[in-house]
């Protein structure tokens, strides 16, 4: 049973599995950006005060993107270990196997094996957190494609700026994949605002735009009409394509439940064979997806263990 980690830009969190698959963070500190020793000395300090010497592994979940082959990652706002294999740093620090996946893999996982898509054959996970990702799992599996990166339906350029034609433009954004007009730019946390800051000229964040609209304001609908129709094209071409039983939604936008099934309604009113039952749900792992999802990993089977 492995010790689990979630990593992101600002902290490590750390917890354990339950037997009831659950997964909740024991503690966090920050994450070492700049220096892979320091990041390295971070998990192995955890597991050291933390982890009760209970454990025979390491599985860690990140916002990055997990080469099959080399095992090396790609992480853009961790720069300490953009390029490099830490599963292999882990074992050689801690002489225990370690496997590293990428965030939104770890949610499908999660949801597929022990949260609201539990027993379904085909799940496809989505994440609109600071933006938009996705992960597939069929029948229990993750679907790992090359170089690493599959279900990223948040990259491309697909985004139409007039939202169906409801606005005459919001324009289009230069993504930090190097794109222009990803849905990673509009889908997720900043990209609500973005969308909002183009619509209104005012700075916001995207909690008080969620909370404006729940709240009936005239602006606010008009940020959230525009933010679904955007993605409801797109969200719903991935289901004709994949035909996921669930699409469970993590990431900070999923707290809003009204959001999600504003989302869900309009995705399968767009499908080609329409759902009567809802489709696009809120995660039941929402907040720990990363560490209920690690916990899944297969640890064994991973490559290149020192």
């Amino acid at each position: 049973m492995p010790y689990c980690f979630d990593i992101g830009g600002t902290n490590i969190r750390f917890g354990m599995p339950e037997g009831n698959g659950d997964v909740p963070v024991i503690h966090s500190v920050p994450t070492p950006t700049h220096s892979l020793a320091q990041f390295v000395e971070a998990i192995s300090g955890l597991i050291e005060h933390e982890g009760r010497g209970r454990h025979n592994s390491i599985a860690i979940s990140l916002t990055g993107v997990v080469h099959p082959e080399t095992n090396k990652v790609r992480v853009a706002n961790i720069p300490a270990i953009d390029g490099v294999d830490i599963a292999h740093e882990l074992t050689k620090k801690t002489g225990l196997p370690a496997v590293v996946a990428n965030d939104a893999d770890c949610l499908a996982l999660a949801e597929a094996r022990v949260g609201i898509a539990k027993d379904a054959n085909n799940v496809f996970a989505i994440v609109l957190g600071t933006g938009v990702g996705g992960g597939l799992v069929l029948d229990g599996n993750l679907v790992v494609g090359r170089n690493g990166a599959t279900g990223e339906w948040g990259h491309g350029p697909v985004v139409d700026p007039t939202a169906n034609g409801i606005v005459a433009s919001i324009g289009q954004f230069k993504c930090g994949c190097g794109q222009v007009g990803c849905l990673d730019t509009v889908g997720g946390a900043r990209g609500l605002e973005r969308i909002h800051r183009s619509l209104h000229s005012d700075n916001l964040a995207s909690e008080q735009i969620v909370s404006m609209w729940l709240d009936g304001d005239i602006n606010a609908n008009k940020t959230i009409v525009v933010w679904s129709e955007m993605l409801a094209g797109p969200l719903a071409m991935i289901v004709n394509l994949l035909g996921p039983d669930v699409v469970p939604v993590g990431g900070g936008l999923s707290n809003a439940s009204e959001l999600i099934a504003l989302l869900d309604e309009k995705v399968r009113k767009r499908c080609l064979f329409p759902a009567d039952q809802p489709l696009v749900l809120p995660a039941k792992f929402a907040k720990n997806a990363g560490l209920v999802g690690a916990a899944q990993l297969d640890v064994p089977s991973i490559k290149g263990v020192a």
